[in-house]
């Protein structure tokens, strides 16, 4: 996991101060070049601070690994509940959905109700010259089945006409329709606002999770301050150059992965075109590869491209971009760019193609993080594969999405987006 490597990096870091100290501890901080050198008792007292300043900054390392530790935590915690808000989002605007049905089918079967109401009240005219007493009861009875004296009426039927006793069973049956689609609406209308509570009550969650988590990180940081504070006082101009050095090596990786990933993305056009080339009748083509049926790995490898040039943007949680974003608003995103439709929520992307096992992933291919139950919410984290073992994710609140290893302890799969 990330706060592993920066562990392990920082405990690098902190053996290699103490090294540099030790090595140049036997030139005093006043001695000047040229001088005869310092004395036995100089160099002692040197090798004895080095000494202190080592054991400081170790003992400062294990409380910031222990802080980072419970971070690692409050971040997964953070995530589920962050994911879980994006479900019930899902949900409440699948609820909303059948609301808005079951109310049209009450508009629909209102409106029949009153064309065959019209109708009884017509044929009582036509037929007696004025309102038969009868009809005119079965025409404005206005409740259906909701009306305790409804049935009684009916069965006045059999003492009229034939083309009566047809038009008052269809605005009975039209009125029993009626009550049945007002049933279903009000339970779609309860349906909708439980999901609505749950909604509410599941973004309170994650802003609760999240603003703890703010908090362990701004303490986390003034820790991290500390300790930087601490390892200036005892770094030595050798253990600077060594870092910058260090610093400069890792730029000139990473510039070295975007180049090939550059190449990559520059060759995946160049085959694309020349697939298009080939299926035109080397016209070219219309529209991208993928309309025509073409690899998905071209899709993948665009999806990908999109998502590196996201680096830097603020991770916000419940946000899916342009200006933020947290993990499963940046891979929908990124789909999206090649027109497959994920829902923002990881609990649905796990399920959105097939399963790929993890020596066989592709650029473009979706990596999964937590736990896999039959709750999809234990499932709180997703980056994109970008090769080489690394993706390309959104991690946390304070954080930017950036590129990170896919190797960490709560790996639990991947899925490739149809």
């Amino acid at each position: 996991m990330q706060s592993v490597e920066k562990r392990r990096r920082g405990a690098t870091v902190v053996a290699g101060l103490v090294c540099a100290l030790l090595v140049v501890a036997g030139l005093p901080a006043d001695a000047a070049p040229g001088s005869p050198g310092p004395s036995a008792d100089e160099v002692a007292r040197a090798s004895a601070e080095a000494r202190e300043q080592g054991r400081r900054l170790g003992a400062a390392t294990a409380l910031l690994a222990e802080a980072e530790a419970e971070l690692e935590g409050l971040t997964a915690r953070a995530e589920k509940l962050i994911e879980a808000y994006n479900g019930e989002l899902v949900r409440l605007a699948q609820a909303e959905e059948r609301q808005r049905r079951a109310d049209e089918q009450v508009r629909a079967a209102g409106a029949q109700v009153e064309d065959s109401r019209r109708a009884v009240a017509a044929l009582a005219a036509q037929s007696y010259g004025g309102m038969d007493p009868m009809m005119g009861l079965m025409a404005d009875a206005g409740g259906g089945g909701a009306d305790p004296g409804y049935l009684q009426r009916m069965s006045v039927m059999a003492h009229v006409g034939g083309g009566q006793a047809a038009r008052l069973r269809e605005l009975r049956d039209a009125r029993e329709v009626l009550v049945v689609f007002q049933e279903q609406a009000e339970e779609a209308y309860a349906e909708r606002r439980a999901a609505a509570e749950r909604a509410d009550a599941a973004k309170s969650a994650a802003e609760r999770a999240v603003a703890e988590q703010v908090a362990q990180t701004r303490r986390l940081a003034a820790e991290r301050a500390v300790l930087e504070r601490r390892a200036d006082a005892a770094r030595s101009t050798a253990d600077r150059l060594a870092r910058e050095r260090a610093e400069a090596l890792e730029r000139a990786r990473i510039a070295r992965e975007r180049a090939a990933q550059e190449r990559a993305r520059r060759a995946a056009i160049r085959r694309e075109r020349a697939r298009d080339g080939v299926r035109n009748g080397g016209g070219g083509g219309d529209g991208p590869g993928w309309a025509s049926g073409s690899d998905s790995s071209a899709r993948g490898d665009i999806a990908a491209d999109w998502a590196l040039t996201q680096l830097g943007k603020p991770y916000v949680w419940a946000a899916d971009g342009p200006g933020s974003y947290d993990c499963s608003g940046l891979t929908m995103r990124a789909w999206q760019r090649v027109g497959v439709r994920l829902d923002h929520w990881t609990g649905t992307q796990w399920t959105s193609g097939p399963h790929v096992p993890l020596d066989r992933l592709r650029r473009g291919d979706l990596v999964f993080f937590g736990r896999i139950t039959r709750n999809p919410g234990d499932i709180h984290h997703v980056g994109m594969y970008i090769g080489g073992g690394m993706m390309v994710h959104a991690p946390r609140t304070g954080d930017v999405v950036r590129i990170a290893p896919i190797w960490r302890s709560d790996l639990v799969g991947a899925t490739r987006p149809t």
